[in-house]
């Protein structure tokens, strides 16, 4: 469907678009929204009467270049937002923010990318595993340092471990 809009340049269809220009530490990003509702094209979806509460169909582009070096990447979503680009991008922005702090935090205190972990349920046992003692570490108030030494003192102090495990209990 987009790839049809594209090709005509969005002519005559109705849609929505917003642009955004990012500059700094190096690099530029370039994202850009297009969304429309997909009503207006329900014969070119077949089970568009299975998706209640579908408001919008969404492209977004993000190109970054860094010195030389340009990548792309094209996301499609539908959603239940209302068919406005600007807030559909700025959401998934923030979703994005979200999961890359998450992940930068469990790399930095659990050496994540580190695992080696593929058999089985292994890997989404493990990672469940770390979810939980993030959201234990992060009730632990009494100690003003980062997750990384939090998780260490764990390791090297038995008082400590069990009032961080005591957290265990609130989140049940």
């Amino acid at each position: 469907m987009f790839d049809y809009f594209e090709g005509i340049a969005f002519k005559e269809i109705d849609h929505d678009y917003h642009k955004t220009v990012n500059k700094g530490h190096g690099r530029l990003e370039i994202r850009e929204c297009w969304v429309f509702e997909p009503a207006a094209w329900s014969d070119y979806f077949r089970t568009l009467d299975k998706w209640a509460g579908l408001q919008s169909v969404v492209m977004i582009r993000s190109q970054r270049q860094e010195g030389e070096k340009v990548t792309s990447e094209t996301r499609y979503f539908i959603t239940s937002l209302a068919a406005q680009a600007a807030k559909i991008l700025q959401t998934a922005r923030h979703h994005w923010g979200i999961e890359n702090e998450l992940h930068w935090v469990l790399d930095v205190a659990f050496n994540e990318d580190q695992s080696r972990v593929r058999q089985g349920y292994a890997a989404e046992n493990l990672a469940v595993i770390r979810h939980l003692v993030l959201n234990l570490l992060s009730q632990e108030q009494s100690h003003k340092v980062g997750k990384k030494n939090k998780r260490l003192r764990c390791a090297w102090d038995v008082a400590y471990r069990e009032k961080v495990l005591s957290g265990f209990t609130a989140l049940c």
